[in-house]
């Protein structure tokens, strides 16, 4: 996203607002923006607590048998079918179509041969997380090691930032630091704001999206979005909160959303979502504060010529969070 194409700048009324400033059309999600310092060919990571206090280690597995279960070809670990050619090179069954079924060691033809042997041998192996040195200390048989290492809650998060395609990693004070440092988002502390959406020619926005905003309290972060898509046909704006944990942590959490003008208020309540889900996937949830254009266009006031949207909001933590709570699209 073009950073210069957006200002934040201070209210001169006295009220704690900022006021978001999008004066050029912003680029649809099917177009990425390419950041060379977030490209890595490796996920970065940041600083792990557990490690850094002294927390829980766990042995990492031998480098003898997590290489004999390597695939040579993508590197992920091998899982039954496991091919090998009269050679007894080995490789995923995923992979053997991708070679077109030569073996990419000897150049052999592979045809259909098992390799029970390492399938054997994996099925009777103990191993640890791969996220052991972020602080995870399950042990797991081989073939449950992989549905763990989806659901681990010390798996890296995803970046949050959206309207980018950044492929940062790490964990939520890394995230933290990589959004201040390297987005430029704004950082603000306390669990009430007052936001003010600008954008001039508002006619023209179809896919857009504001700078995120994340707002530090309870000892938490919390990542404000505002967006333009098209719902079906109709253009709307879209504001919703997002928690930087994980999505227990973020039940225990509540937020209201609020804008209005000229005798007319709309306002939302809800859980954050946490960032394990994806940007897309809570928009496209539609969990969160959803404004028609042309009820936008009336709140702004004057000829309806300039969007000027005030969106207030707090964040308060329950006291005993509904554990059943149902999340659009997640629950049937």
């Amino acid at each position: 996203m073009d950073l210069d194409s957006i200002e934040c700048v201070s209210s001169s009324d006295g009220l704690d607002e900022d006021e978001i400033h999008l004066h050029h059309t912003l680029h649809p999600y099917s177009q990425s923006h390419h950041h060379p310092e977030l490209s890595a060919s490796k996920p970065r990571y940041g600083n792990n607590n557990s490690a850094v206090n002294g927390g829980p280690t766990a042995t990492a597995p031998a480098t003898n048998v997590h290489e004999l279960l390597e695939c040579p070809v993508c590197t992920n670990s091998m899982y039954p079918p496991i091919h090998q050619c009269h050679n007894g090179h080995t490789l995923c069954s995923t992979c053997k179509t991708r070679v077109h079924n030569r073996c990419p060691t000897c150049r052999q033809e592979l045809g259909d041969i098992r390799c029970l042997a390492l399938e054997k041998v994996a099925e009777s192996l103990e191993l640890p997380c791969k996220y052991y040195s972020l602080g995870c200390t399950e042990i797991f048989p081989y073939y449950s090691k992989l549905k763990h290492e989806g659901l681990c809650n010390y798996r890296p998060y995803s970046c949050p930032y959206a309207g980018s395609e950044c492929s940062a990693v790490g964990d939520i004070p890394f995230l933290v630091a990589h959004l201040r440092d390297d987005h430029k988002v704004d950082m603000h502390t306390g669990c009430t704001f007052n936001h003010r959406y600008v954008k001039s020619n508002p006619r023209e926005v179809e896919n857009a999206t504001w700078m995120l905003t994340v707002f530090h309290c309870f000892g938490q972060y919390f990542c404000l979005h505002f967006e333009a898509f098209q719902l079906g046909m109709a253009p709307v704006y879209m504001a919703f909160l997002r928690f930087m944990g994980d999505e227990n942590d973020a039940r225990t959490y509540s937020y209201s959303l609020e804008v209005g003008g000229y005798g007319r208020k709309l306002i939302w309540e809800g859980t954050p979502r946490s960032i394990r889900d994806s940007h897309r996937k809570v928009r496209d949830s539609h969990d969160g504060l959803i404004i028609q254009r042309n009820m936008a266009l009336f709140f702004s006031g004057g000829d309806r010529k300039e969007l000027k949207l005030r969106v207030t909001g707090r964040i308060w933590k329950e006291q005993n969070p509904d554990a059943g709570v149902c999340i659009p699209n997640l629950c049937s």
